[in-house]
């Protein structure tokens, strides 16, 4: 079975932000480690060489395939920073609604800068995203 690779590392955060060469992403993804810092109290951690989580939960596939994953996170991609964020709970669609300038993939959020979203909403998606996330994988871990 192949290895994941988006696995928790050791790396410096605060190294990893200071590396991007984009202002806006830079200063975005300092105001977001923060609000999810404070939002989840775990400490944030690189995943993999881009992902920015916090918490972690274990999960198994029938598959087999299992691994380990952030609970919450995101990433400042060139294009666009993914947020990480749960699909399930039942508040999600009516918040996406208030929530800005954005787009979506399979799972995740793009913004383009956090000044085109609504902060206030955005804080509520990441508090209740991490406490259905918890909900589901109650042995997570910081």
């Amino acid at each position: 079975m192949a290895k994941n690779k988006t696995t928790e590392t050791t790396l410096n955060v605060n190294d990893f932000i200071d590396q991007l060469t984009d202002p806006v992403k830079k200063e975005d993804s300092s105001k977001l480690i923060a609000i999810m810092k404070n939002q989840t109290g775990f400490e944030a951690k690189l995943w993999g060489s881009s992902i920015i989580g916090f918490g972690s939960y274990h999960y198994k596939y029938e598959s087999g395939h299992e691994g380990d994953a952030p609970l919450i996170g995101f990433s400042p991609r060139s294009s666009a920073i993914s947020l990480y964020l749960a699909c399930g709970f039942k508040e999600r669609e009516d918040l996406l609604k208030q929530l800005g300038k954005y787009k979506t993939g399979k799972s995740c959020i793009y913004i383009k800068r956090l000044s085109d979203i609504d902060s206030v909403v955005l804080t509520k998606m990441i508090d209740l995203s991490f406490s259905y996330s918890k909900g589901l994988h109650p042995e997570a871990a910081p």
